[in-house]
């Protein structure tokens, strides 16, 4: 008999409470990651997956200050942490016997975790590489969203039927502003490769740069998200005008919330001179956004037990 057999079968309060910590540990490790590049610690382990030739832990060495090891040694570090929540997903999901859709879904987490690792040991491997960089982050984004989806399917019956809660067109609608998201994304992550914040300051090494004006990206960057928030309250709009359900106008709330201080966070930094702290707040800030607009398409529709038949 299996060790995994002997395991009592997960209730689905704690399959929603893992499905939670997944998204909190998709999210959280974009944080450490955007705290790892502020403090130029992205070269503090030199080398994938070991930290230094021949030992997988920081060493001392002169070449590499011990606080920019301790950080990106952290980084890696939480990563287990992104390791055993997937795994524990699945596990759970596995055990609870659910439906193939959420086994998908909860298998998508270990394999993303892996393929982060993958593109964690070329980002180190290439000295910081800007675009192996925005790959990183945008992979992670991905990850919140589709761990946002797990948690909500998780928490629908697996012979459920499927119910549509709007009409089509704000269906669509909704899926425009998650592309208009997605692009919102994809520039801010140019912007970073051109700003001032390379990961790494060591006089020995010279991090590769965008080389694009990042006034113009910064100006195509806020264009976008102004777009993005005039989606949004158009959508509001139209879900007032169809009478949508509470839940539905609550999400559409608080992302609007979300993505009003992401842009007051993002005009401060422009006008301060990026400051580190407000890298990592604004990292924070994409995956909550990411995770709201992911939370409002899902609640679109929904999986509800079948109406009894009647006697």
């Amino acid at each position: 008999m299996r060790l995994v057999d002997l395991l009592p079968d997960p209730s689905l309060r704690v399959q929603r409470i893992i499905a939670a910590t997944v998204i909190l540990s998709q999210g959280g490790i974009a944080v450490t990651g955007s705290i790892v590049r502020v403090t130029a610690s992205g070269l503090g382990c030199p080398t994938w997956p070991q930290c230094f030739p021949g030992s997988f832990v920081p060493v001392a060495v002169a070449e590499v200050p011990r606080v920019h090891q301790a950080v990106e040694f952290g980084n890696r570090m939480f990563s287990l942490a992104v390791v055993v929540t997937a795994a524990l997903a699945v596990l759970a999901v596995y055990r609870a016997r659910r439906r193939a859709e959420v086994l998908a879904y909860a298998w998508l987490m270990p394999v993303s975790t892996v393929v982060q690792a993958v593109i964690g040991g070329i980002t180190v491997r290439t000295g910081l590489l800007w675009w192996t960089v925005a790959i990183h982050l945008l992979v992670s984004m991905t990850m919140v969203w589709l761990s946002v989806l797990l948690y909500v399917k998780v928490g629908e019956p697996d012979d459920g039927v499927v119910h549509e809660r709007v009409a089509k067109p704000l269906r669509l609608l909704t899926a425009l502003t998650g592309m208009n998201l997605a692009v919102v994304l994809v520039t801010g992550t140019l912007v970073t490769a051109a700003g001032p914040h390379a990961g790494d300051r060591s006089p020995s090494r010279t991090v590769p740069r965008l080389k694009v004006e990042i006034t113009t990206l910064v100006h195509m960057h806020s264009t976008l998200l102004v777009s993005y928030l005039t989606l949004l309250v158009g959508l509001g709009f139209g879900l007032l005008a169809v009478g949508a359900t509470r839940a539905i106008m609550l999400r559409l709330g608080v992302l609007l919330v979300l993505v009003c201080a992401q842009a007051a966070v993002g005009t401060t930094q422009y006008f301060t001179g990026v400051p580190a702290v407000l890298v990592a707040v604004h990292v924070a800030g994409a995956a909550a956004c990411t995770a709201a607009t992911a939370a409002l398409w899902a609640s679109m529709r929904e999986r509800a037990e079948p109406e009894p038949l009647a006697g």
